[in-house]
């Protein structure tokens, strides 16, 4: 049995106390099956153990379907987990009466989604857009709240005589940067972006990338930023959640990630960006994800690593504590700290022989 390691001894060790933190979140949704009258468990999160600490930027990376979207609705309130509890500043958000939780999670905390095009109400203008979180929370005069809009499109980079456009006539940059203005419209603490640049076209992608860390800084922000561009991940974030089918296998200062990863898939995963100065192949897995409704026993990984035996079959594995602090991963046999991964795809190349 590894050694047990809370989420608050591996967030870090600055002191700085939680701004929010899961312990044991996990949502199960019900699916229709084949039959009419059948519904299978999907099982989108398991045991979330997890903190955003004030100020920090917290990246998450997995392959699609792994429970990284839900991950980012349940830390801004939009879904509520089946188990388990998320707090917010050391409150549970879902013991709280409705209207307090609508004002903590409203006023405190803000979402970026993945297209802004399905994001925006198409019918209103961007002014309505960036104005109604202002209503809804009653903040200030109605002079105030214009000012605001004007402030928020500044702060984004938007010129003001877009204000009374609609969002398709905006280009995929712009509308994004409206989504982002939005999401600061209140003066959050906490934004979380759900793969932010995925539907912008590849020229536009950096800008939005250099934009939502310049606001970080300049408004000390917690940003938890959710991409399958793992590389983009590493380099934005202080630290980088790994997750795989609703589970987080890994959790390590992104300076770790790449060559210091103790969980074979965040290894696999980080192998398979192409590097220029030393390529390499990367590590191979063999295999489909399996089902999220009906996971298989033990650790979920252990159908596609070549690491993996009776014992992975049979037991979930606690999280361990690597040597680096804020260093925690599950696996019952990880890869040592100093393998590389040349070495790793040297081993599963054997394995297959």
């Amino acid at each position: 049995m590894n050694a047990l390691v809370k989420p608050e001894d591996a967030g870090g060790s600055d002191g700085r106390s939680a701004l929010i933190e899961l312990k044991g979140a996990a949502v199960v949704h019900r699916a229709r099956s084949g039959g009419l009258f059948t519904r299978d468990r999907v099982h989108a999160l398991t045991g979330a153990d997890f903190a955003v600490r004030a100020g920090e930027t917290v990246g998450v990376v997995g392959e699609s379907g792994c429970g990284k979207s839900t991950l980012a609705k349940v830390l801004v309130g939009v879904e509520r987990p089946t188990a388990g509890t998320v707090e917010f500043r050391g409150r549970d958000l879902w013991a709280m009466p409705p209207g307090a939780r609508r004002a903590a999670v409203g006023a405190h905390t803000g979402m970026i989604f993945q297209d802004p095009s399905t994001a925006l109400n198409r019918r209103l203008s961007i002014r309505q857009i960036l104005r109604d979180p202002l209503d809804v929370h009653g903040r200030g005069t109605r002079a105030q709240r214009e000012e605001r809009v004007r402030e928020l499109m500044a702060l984004v980079g938007l010129p003001t005589a877009l204000a009374d456009g609609l969002p398709g006539q905006l280009s995929g940059g712009q509308r994004q940067r409206v989504a982002i203005a939005r999401a600061l419209a209140l003066d959050p603490d906490l934004v979380v972006a759900d793969e932010p640049t995925s539907a912008l076209d590849v020229s536009v992608r950096a800008q939005i990338l250099n934009l939502l860390l310049d606001l970080k800084d300049r408004l000390g922000l917690a940003l938890v930023f959710v991409s399958h561009d793992i590389q983009t991940v590493r380099r934005m974030s202080d630290r980088v959640i790994t997750m795989y089918l609703g589970r987080i296998v890994e959790e390590a200062p992104a300076g770790r990630v790449t060559d210091h990863a103790r969980h074979p898939y965040t290894r696999a995963l980080f192998s398979a960006t192409p590097g220029l100065l030393d390529p390499i192949d990367p590590i191979p897995l063999v295999g489909p994800v399996p089902s999220a409704t009906r996971p298989p026993s033990g650790c979920p990984f252990r159908t596609r690593c070549w690491k993996a035996d009776d014992v992975c079959a049979g037991e979930m594995p606690d999280f361990s504590a690597a040597s680096a602090p804020g260093h925690r991963f599950r696996c019952h046999h990880p890869v040592e700290e100093d393998e590389s991964t040349r070495d790793l795809v040297r081993q599963t190349h054997l394995r297959e022989i």
